[in-house]
């Protein structure tokens, strides 16, 4: 016999219940008398019973008021409580993949899951503010770059993002060796929030919608089943990728006034931290900041340091058919002054964070004005970009000027700088607190230990940046859409790319401050350069499914180019008497060692020389094999740095020898009485999959993997004794 009617489709609203007799319903009544039921293999949701009917699986002689693992359920309150549950609607559709949070994580997340084939859907607080820029509007930078080019080369959106909509670039560390060489792009944020939003209104197989979700669906298996938005709209779905960034539980301060915000002019997200304490997850506090903008027009350029883009343009996406090329704007250095700093001493106890009032954890490595100033306290000035935020709007952003004084002081220290004595503040600056889950509770996947189907990306996991994002976004979202399609795991190792090198990070190590990714985080940066990500990651993105067809010939033209041209300068000799000889010799300083002859290869060997002598002497491949510069620039880095990638490909062999042995799921390192105790609690706590992943963990030191190595290996004997 039929017990319940359940609201299982949009547009059908249930209404209040009352009990007369234990474990029955009789009637209607208001919604303050609504009961709760949870439906067997279903969510907890509110269920209209028929007159007369049992309550299912009911003992209770009130209106039940349970706790459980998974959901806090109270009886009704009044309609302004958080996400009151009065009235509780289904979606009519059911999605594979469900992504939380339109940022830069948000959106590579859905896009990935939508292209792998997975219906999803998309959630954020405003439709107009997709992919925002909220700091700096830039993209790329030391090692975010690098970043950029990784999810661009397995199919991504950023690196395309960021080439339509720059409004100027420059490479950043060009004096240095390529492994850090660094591609950086001032944006106009308006129109990048709107390209976004356009190419994910275009995208097949995605819905995008305003919601603020406060609640996750569990099933019986600790599997996702869904989603619940403040309004009480539950979504069901196979995977949920949650990338709230700044917003959960969002305070912003300016001085020592707060008010809840996500970022300044934008609400919270609320009731979604508690729901996940209540799954069991650790929750914790991070704090950025964001300078102030000024009014340009207000501004003297005269008695500032222009700093132009650079003239040779460089791209982000490997795809040329979004290489557009435009007019560049001019960025501005300007210097803090004694004056400046003297403001922030009188003033300290006026900041949040000097004031007591906020003591979460900031970035390390993007500090407040206030920061600098007490922690090097040495420098007399410090510099201070400004740097234009849109073709269409009047806003500079002050980099390097973050801070948390109050806005009265912060017009002052705005006029202590050299061409802004009379510029006029369009937006304070303000530091924001936020919740996140330490990343330690994913796996290399990004999915959640203790949920399956639910994963954790961006800024939510402790990192900062856009690029980390992103890339966090991509790996998310992938793995979301393979786990609702039943299909393996995807993941990047250390060795493999920045991207695999943040994730590992992250998923090892108790970080309990925002994570910016540098270049100095990367063992093997040589072979992690940005001209080579395409080689490194295409291939790996053609096998997943997000390389079309254009892409991956393309890809697959270029890389015989590029190998038909070290073949052809190797089989190409010149004398010593020859000018391009002679002209490489007095390049490099240095003789060559065999005097006779010499490849052309060998010359490009030699420092200082670069491939435009090849040219310089029409020395070059045929105009039908002709490779563009930056073809010919990843030729010439694979040339000269051959020797020192092929030492560092064959220490990561041997490494990753040792570091891939498994470590079988149910080990109780508590009972390894040869590990040190801090040892036992931190692999207890991380779980890692494999040694690699054991030996990077804070407070594992090599005595201890060697300690763990030889119980993995006793152990392994002992069972195979056992099992004959």
């Amino acid at each position: 016999m039929l017990h319940t009617q359940i609201a299982r489709v949009s547009c059908v609203r249930v209404v209040g219940m009352r009990l007369s007799q234990p474990g029955r319903w009789t009637g209607w009544s208001s919604s303050s008398k609504l009961g709760l039921w949870r439906r067997p293999g279903g969510c907890c949701i509110r269920e209209a019973a028929l007159q007369g009917e049992p309550a299912p699986n009911t003992t209770t002689r009130t209106p039940p008021v349970s706790v459980n693992r998974r959901h806090v359920v109270t009886q009704a309150a009044p309609a302004t409580q958080l996400g009151d549950p009065g009235e509780v609607w289904y979606d009519d559709e059911e999605y594979e993949v469900v992504v939380v949070g339109a940022g830069h994580a948000g959106c590579e997340a859905a896009l990935a899951a939508a292209r792998l084939g997975s219906k999803t859907l998309l959630l954020t607080l405003t439709l107009d503010k997709i992919a925002w820029q909220p700091c700096n509007p830039a993209i790329g930078g030391p090692a975010k770059s690098q970043l950029v080019h990784e999810v661009d080369a397995m199919g991504g959106e950023m690196g395309k993002m960021a080439d339509k909509c720059y409004v100027q670039k420059r490479v950043l560390n060009k004096s240095k060796g390529p492994s850090v060489w660094s591609l950086r792009a001032q944006t106009d944020k308006i129109e990048y929030s709107a390209v976004m939003r356009q190419t994910l209104e275009a995208q097949k197989n995605l819905d995008i919608r305003e919601g603020m979700v406060i609640d996750i669906d569990v099933g019986p298996n600790d599997e996702v089943r869904g989603v619940r938005t403040y309004f009480g709209v539950t979504f069901r779905t196979k995977a949920v990728v949650l990338t709230t960034g700044t917003f959960m539980n969002g305070r912003i301060w300016v001085g020592k006034t707060s008010m809840a915000a996500g970022r300044a002019g934008e609400s919270p997200s609320v009731g979604l931290t508690e729901a996940l304490q209540g799954l069991g997850f650790e929750t914790a506090r991070l704090k950025t900041g964001t300078p102030a903008r000024v009014d340009k027009r207000t501004v003297d350029f005269s008695s500032l340091e222009p700093q132009p883009g650079d003239e040779d343009l460089r791209w982000f996406s490997f795809d040329d058919r979004v290489h557009r090329p435009r007019d560049q704007l001019t960025c501005y250095l300007t210097r803090t002054t004694s004056e400046t700093h003297q403001i922030i001493n009188e003033n300290l106890r006026e900041s949040p964070t000097y004031g007591g009032q906020v003591e979460s954890m900031g970035p390390r490595y993007c500090p407040s004005i206030e920061d600098k100033i007490v922690r090097f306290s040495d420098k007399s000035s410090h510099q201070i970009f400004l740097e234009p935020e849109g073709r269409s709007t009047p806003e500079l952003y002050v980099q390097g000027f973050s801070t948390g004084l109050p806005e009265r002081l912060q017009k002052a220290l705005l006029h202590t700088l050299p061409g802004l004595e009379k510029c006029k503040m369009l937006r304070p600056a303000y530091a924001v607190e936020y919740d996140y889950m330490p990343a330690y509770q994913c796996s290399h996947t990004l999915e959640t230990k203790k949920i399956q189907g639910l994963f954790f990306s961006g800024q939510l996991n402790g990192t900062t940046g856009y690029e980390e994002a992103a890339a966090q976004g991509l790996i998310a979202g992938i793995n979301a859409a393979r786990q609702a399609q039943g299909l393996s795991e995807f993941e990047l190792s250390r060795g493999s790319s920045y991207t695999g090198t943040l994730i590992d990070d992250l998923a090892t190590k108790d970080l309990r401050e925002p994570y910016r990714m540098l270049t100095s985080r990367s063992e093997y940066r040589l072979m992690l350069r940005s001209d080579n990500a395409d080689e490194r990651l295409t291939p790996l993105g053609r096998d997943i499914g997000l390389v079309d067809d254009v892409r991956w010939e393309k890809f697959q033209t270029k890389q015989k180019k590029m190998r038909a041209e070290r073949e052809r300068l190797a089989g190409i000799r010149v004398d010593p008497g020859s000018e391009i000889f002679q002209e490489a010799v007095r390049l490099a300083k240095q003789e060559m060692r065999n005097p006779q002859s010499a490849t052309l290869e060998e010359l490009l060997k030699r420092p200082h020389v670069h491939y435009g002598i090849v040219d310089k002497y029409d020395m070059g491949p045929p105009e039908t094999e002709a490779l563009s510069y930056l073809e010919k620039e990843s030729v010439e880095i694979n040339i000269k740095y051959e020797g020192f990638i092929k030492r560092q490909k064959k220490h990561l062999e041997k490494v990753q020898g040792k570091r891939g042995k498994k470590i079988p799921d149910d080990i109780e390192y508590s009972t390894i009485q040869t590990l040190s105790m801090e040892a036992r609690e931190r692999l207890q706590k991380i779980r890692p999959r494999d040694i690699g992943q054991a030996s990077m963990i804070g407070g594992v030191n090599p005595a201890d993997i060697s300690s763990l190595l030889v119980y993995l290996e006793m152990r392994h004997r002992l069972e195979k004794k056992e099992t004959g």
